[in-house]
């Protein structure tokens, strides 16, 4: 089940929230959005249900060992990393690892068929920052189970984020309230996120799922299905990011922000700054610190940075590419901390920063290493067409989706923040939503075509 689909919309989240809005007290709301979040998922995932819940109460047990014990403290913490590295290298990884060693033998052995749990990589790694800081300060063990499951299982973020860290919501998971102002802007922001993943980012993935069925060998065809690519995965992403930040607001629950404009920036490391800002978050304050940061001279920091990526790069999947595009960004990120490239200039420095992206998600969107050569190659130098490349691209670029192109380079810059600044009067801004979801509702009742970007993940 998806935020964006008939079912979740129109059954699901009014029954929730009716049932929520009505139970007696904090005890009965908590014990309605487990077991609405654990329906959730089963929906989607009904053997898997049990792999998650498994999660939950094997983190519960090491978090409460590491808190009783301090001799043997890091050990169970050394445990807990393990268990849930474990988890994610069995399902996500086991395939792309007994390929690679047969290849490395030269021997050929059959890749394990194992499904990918939804959402696993979100609520591994939550369950997995809960216990270290559990490690870090013993006073934030939680004995309650129930308030761990609803933590980690909480339906809004489950599936694909923003990634939660425990101390950020600790208070609210035991003291909590909604209000009808915190509610209207929560479902305000649901709203925002389901058009921009509806009326935008759908519209971009039929270009460049379309174009992907092509040999993309003249360029401007490559340029495009890269750019629309582009804008296809930020505005899936973080329209389900405001959705899920939307919906935990409806909920009472704070969720931090994942996007902020991130096309916008003047360098990569500006860019990690603003884009999925959960995980570069994450990946900083349990990886990057822990490894030393930039404590320990210059060549270690380099270092930790290139492995800091390398790990961003492959949690996304368990394919080169993403492995590949991950130490691309590591490779930028490193140059610009050795100054190695000129950013004084802003518009150089915006150019450079949109051709490293645009380039990058070349190699994360590929099926394979070749394929995003290929497309690379033709994007620089794949001057040669014929008429048959324009007739194509003209029926392709309809007045509806360039419209949407358009709309996609326009609201990706901070111009709904701008306005809102300038338009004081909260009514416009509710009757824009209003106008928002008549479309959002209109584009489901007429088209079936709503892929997910981060269901691969």
């Amino acid at each position: 089940m998806v935020f964006s689909s008939g079912i979740f919309l129109f059954f699901f989240l009014p029954i929730v929230y009716l049932l929520y809005c009505i139970c007696p007290n904090l005890k009965f709301k908590n014990a309605l959005l487990i077991l609405a979040s654990l329906f959730f998922y089963a929906f989607g995932e009904p053997i898997y249900i049990f792999l998650m819940i498994g999660s939950i109460l094997v983190n519960y047990c090491l978090a409460r060992l590491i808190a009783a014990s301090r001799q043997w403290a890091k050990a169970v913490l050394i445990l807990t990393v393990v268990f849930n590295i474990g988890l994610l290298v069995v399902f996500k990884y086991s395939a792309l690892l007994v390929e690679t060693i047969g290849g490395l033998l030269g021997l050929s052995f059959a890749a394990p068929e194992i499904a990918l749990p939804i959402g696993i990589s979100f609520y591994t790694f939550q369950a997995l920052s809960y216990c270290i800081d559990v490690y870090r300060d013993r006073n934030l063990v939680q004995k309650n189970v129930w308030k761990l499951m609803l933590y980690i299982s909480f339906f809004p973020q489950l599936i694909a984020g923003p990634i939660v860290k425990y101390h950020d919501i600790e208070a609210q998971i035991s003291d909590r309230c909604v209000t009808i102002t915190g509610a209207a802007l929560g479902i305000r922001r649901f709203i925002c996120g389901l058009a921009k993943k509806l009326l935008i980012a759908n519209a971009m993935a039929y270009i460049v799922d379309t174009l992907y069925t092509t040999s993309l060998d003249f360029w401007l065809t490559a340029w495009l299905a890269a750019v629309c690519y582009v804008f296809q995965i930020y505005f899936d992403f973080s329209g389900y990011s405001d959705m899920a930040i939307g919906l935990g607001r409806m909920f009472g629950f704070p969720f931090q922000e994942n996007f902020q404009y991130p096309y916008i920036s003047g360098s990569i490391q500006e860019f990690w700054r603003r884009w999925h800002i959960s995980l570069s978050t994450w990946f900083k304050e349990y990886l990057y610190i822990p490894l030393g940061g930039n404590r320990k001279g210059a060549g270690r920091t380099m270092l930790n940075k290139l492995v800091v990526f390398m790990a961003t790069g492959i949690w996304h999947g368990a394919n080169w590419t993403f492995l590949v595009w991950g130490l691309f960004h590591g490779l930028f990120i490193t140059l610009e901390y050795k100054k190695r490239i000129p950013l004084k200039n802003k518009v150089f420095a915006h150019i450079y920063t949109m051709l490293v992206v645009i380039c990058g998600f070349v190699i994360f969107r590929a099926d394979t290493i070749g394929q995003a050569g290929h497309i690379l190659a033709s994007m620089f130098t794949g001057f040669r067409a014929n008429a048959v490349e324009f007739v194509f691209l003209a029926k392709l670029l309809t007045p509806y989706n360039i419209v949407c192109l358009i709309a996609a380079v326009v609201l990706s810059m901070p111009v709904s923040k701008w306005l809102a600044q300038k338009i004081k009067a909260p009514v416009v801004s509710y009757a824009a939503s209003v106008i928002l979801l008549i479309l959002c509702i209109m584009n489901l009742a007429s088209s079936s075509y709503n892929p997910f970007i981060y269901f691969r993940f």
